[in-house]
């Protein structure tokens, strides 16, 4: 079964960023697998089974796109890096830090050129989450943005093969998605978003204008994002989530998005996924960069935070929409969660239970602001 977009326009104007809380009975199958006790077979079979339940509850709920809960992976990014030629997943000496708490250890290391893989296993689940999508909803596929993989040893990503030569690196690295992203589109995707915490995190480290250190990375991601997006078909929806971090309901970067605006401003993309769930965001101001680009892109207000219970007051939802909307036209914006809800298999602090009244809240306001 192949699906293909409805009269829908994408980012719809309640969406969601993709992850979902692991129900205990995959975290115990996942540990099972790795300690050698369950099949490869048995996991999928019961991946598949979650899946189904995750989706069909998505759709339930009204979501007229919806993901597989990343519940294929454990790390949101970092199993998709392993799955490309050249690059391998590691176990560093210590994790990443977030907001003083450490993490689990996770790394990537570029051994060899990067190359596309027509063997990565996010082609199966992508084909197993479009064969149970139902007519008129969208199975909507997710992956980590080129500028994720930007060698950094603070990201715990090695270079040990292009030694530091950042236009070969590019080269590769752009091929490798652009192939990627047409065996998606091939096996039916065409709505395909990218995450990415280079942007948050170049924020954090600069003030109103982004640090001069900082400007050649992001020149680099502007032209790996823009080759992406201008080779992808036509009727492929490509978006960006741009994260802070989001780990266990920690964070690690805060700050504004001015310093970054006028780089996000030049991406060829159809909408922004901006986190907004704190003050820790700044303000709706740098909207306006993207609003006065010409390319008429929707921005998703990520209002509505994943990384705690309480729910938000909808009278306040609407407040800062419409404050938004003094920047972006409101036909230009939608509402999301701020964030996934389990961008590793940890998750974050909230029952299953909270995690769905959290996306009712999100498409019962957007419905009572766009009427529809």
């Amino acid at each position: 079964m192949t699906n293909v977009t409805s009269a829908t326009q994408y980012p719809s104007r309640y969406d969601i960023a993709g992850s979902f809380l692991r129900p205990e009975r995959l975290k115990k199958a996942r540990t099972a697998f790795q300690q050698g006790e369950l099949g490869r077979a048995d996991l999928t079979a019961i991946e598949d089974e979650e899946i189904k339940k995750i989706v069909d509850k998505q759709v339930e709920l009204g979501l007229k796109d919806v993901t597989d809960g990343e519940f294929r992976r454990s790390w949101w990014h970092l199993d998709f890096f392993d799955g490309l030629k050249g690059a391998e997943f590691f176990e560093p000496d210590h994790g990443f830090v977030f907001n003083g708490q450490e993490t689990r250890r996770g790394g990537i290391k570029i051994e060899d050129k990067l190359a596309y893989n027509p063997e990565h296993p996010f082609f199966a689940g992508f084909e197993y989450l479009n064969s149970i999508v139902p007519k008129g909803v969208v199975a909507k596929q997710t992956i980590p943005s080129p500028s994720v993989f930007f060698p950094n040893k603070d990201a715990e990503v090695y270079d040990e093969h292009y030694q530091y030569d950042l236009e070969a690196f590019l080269a590769d690295e752009i091929e490798a998605y652009q192939k990627t992203v047409q065996h998606f589109y091939d096996l039916g995707c065409r709505y395909l978003q990218i995450d990415d915490t280079s942007w948050g995190m170049w924020a954090s480290f600069s003030k109103n204008v982004i640090n001069p250190e900082l400007k050649p990375l992001c020149e680099a991601a502007v032209k790996a994002i823009n080759a992406i997006a201008d080779n992808k078909p036509d009727d492929l929806v490509l978006t960006m989530h741009v994260c802070r971090g989001n780990y266990d309901s920690n964070w690690a970067g805060a700050g504004a998005y001015d310093p970054v605006a006028d780089y996000l401003a030049q991406l060829h993309i159809d909408g922004y996924f901006l986190e907004y769930d704190d003050e820790r965001s700044g303000g709706f101001e740098p909207l306006k960069k993207i609003a006065d680009n010409g390319r008429s892109q929707r921005v998703v207000l990520g209002l509505v935070t994943t990384k705690k219970a309480e729910l938000e007051d909808k009278a306040l939802l609407k407040e800062r929409i419409a404050d938004a909307s003094q920047y972006v036209q409101l036909d230009d914006l939608c509402l999301s969660p701020q964030c996934g809800f389990a961008s590793t298999e940890e998750g974050n602090h909230l029952t299953e239970d909270d995690q769905w009244k959290k996306i009712q809240l999100v498409v019962e306001t957007a419905k009572e602001v766009w009427n529809r």
